[in-house]
């Protein structure tokens, strides 16, 4: 019967579908953002938690990709056009340009323009939880070492 398949025809087709199944993964990029909203958003998360001498930055925690997915499976449309309205001015803009909009934003947060201000609030909200969800945030930014067993007497509370 020449319909019949052998074992090595099924181990080729097997390994022919695992590295499709790379490639597509490779190739599919951004669930939300374009690559020049990503870029834009991998700078402005960078400059809101930048690498220093104690821990790496969002860039390094990938807190844009964190900032994407959580976008994409927002439940509310409101939310992304919102994001997507506010980024838009410093996808445009140079470096140099998006540091000094996200300083004045920063400084009118609480009474500035409404959609820059609410820009600014969700870009912070979510910079600080996706870094702070990361093993940077947590291990190397926060030195958590995990649960540790306490012996001796418990010292939770501070002295009165």
């Amino acid at each position: 019967m020449a319909n019949q398949l052998d074992r090595r025809d099924l181990i080729k087709i097997g390994a022919g579908a695992v590295v499709a199944a790379q490639m597509a993964g490779a190739a599919e990029s951004h669930k939300f953002f374009t690559d020049a909203e990503y870029a834009a958003v991998d700078d402005l998360t960078e400059m809101m938690i930048p690498t220093d001498d104690h821990s790496p930055g969002a860039k390094a925690a990938k807190v844009v990709d964190y900032i994407d997915r959580v976008l994409a499976e927002a439940f509310e449309q409101e939310e992304r056009d919102d994001f997507r309205a506010g980024l838009k001015p410093y996808v445009e803009a140079t470096p140099e340009q998006r540091d000094a909009m996200l300083q004045k934003a920063s400084k009118h947060e609480k009474n500035g323009h409404a959609s820059e201000a609410k820009f600014f609030r969700l870009l912070k909200e979510h910079t600080i939880k996706g870094y702070y969800t990361t093993s940077i945030g947590i291990h190397d930014e926060l030195d958590y070492k995990g649960n540790v067993y306490q012996t001796g007497e418990y010292s939770g509370f501070l002295p009165s």
